[in-house]
């Protein structure tokens, strides 16, 4: 009778567990940039007024097997944006897409991004790609949840930004970047910072790419979100990945010529 009881209690404590496992909240995340930039045939001295990082905010809300992560509102807008150089040529940094928007279904394996450039919105359909993840086994506390780390290695296409006699050229390169990842074990929802959706059992909380490149960490976590604005975004024409790359160089390209001398921008998406 003893041993019914204790497995019974054993069982219900088990449900009782299950049922507190976090599904849906919101997260802050701040993201780091490291800032690489070559200015050939420049004024001596552009290459060390630059920064050498940049750190913004991003907010993701998740529940219901959905995600929308997007930009936390701006502490300054593109007019205060710091600008570098002296006489005959200057860079102002600005961050584009302050109103983009990416929305994840994890049921169907969905994700729709909305993307602003050059007063241009283009609505991009896509499918959740996965990384293929290593368990580690080793774990640690983040924001007072427990979370087990993860590595993968992606390859793919990066921009790469140069700056020639005045000519700002951008090109895509191969690329292939160790990714490092701390998953917390108690939110069993596949949701992450930025494409990084979809790819562990929980929620990533904190993400290294390319060993310092570009890191995530989230620095709020609230158990409740207001669910009704995760929606995909909707726009009247749609655009492949491929597509969407197009016309970003067409437009690239144009800005380029309009931008011959005087006051270069660099926009950090």
């Amino acid at each position: 009778m003893k041993r019914f009881l204790l497995t019974a209690c054993s069982v219900w404590l088990a449900a009782i567990a299950v049922q507190a496992q976090q599904k849906e909240g919101k997260v802050i995340y701040e993201r780091t940039v490291k800032l690489q930039f070559s200015f050939a045939g420049m004024p001596g001295g552009m290459e060390q007024q630059m920064p050498s990082s940049r750190t913004d905010k991003f907010e993701l809300t998740f529940g219901n097997n959905q995600s929308l992560w997007k930009q936390a509102e701006a502490e300054n807008a593109d007019d205060d944006a710091p600008t570098f150089g002296g006489e005959g040529m200057q860079i102002r940094m600005v961050v584009a897409g302050s109103n983009d928007v990416l929305y994840n279904n994890f049921e169907n394996g969905r994700r729709v991004e909305k993307r602003e450039m050059f007063d241009k919105t283009f609505i991009i359909d896509d499918s959740i790609s996965k990384l293929k993840w290593k368990m580690t086994g080793e774990t640690k506390t983040i924001l007072n949840h427990s979370c087990m780390k993860a590595v993968a290695v992606r390859t793919s296409k990066r921009m790469v930004m140069n700056m020639d006699n005045g000519v700002m050229e951008r090109k895509e390169v191969d690329d292939t970047a160790n990714i490092v990842a701390w998953f917390a074990t108690d939110i069993p929802v596949s949701a992450g910072p930025s494409e990084f959706q979809g790819q562990l059992p929980g929620l990533i909380l904190e993400l290294d790419v390319r060993d310092g490149d570009q890191v995530y960490k989230a620095t709020n976590i609230t158990e409740k979100a207001d669910l009704a604005i995760i929606k995909e975004p909707t726009g009247k024409k749609r655009y492949t990945q491929a597509e969407f790359r197009i016309e970003r160089d067409k437009m690239m390209e144009e800005m380029n010529r309009n931008n011959q001398g005087g006051q270069r921008i660099i926009r950090m998406n």
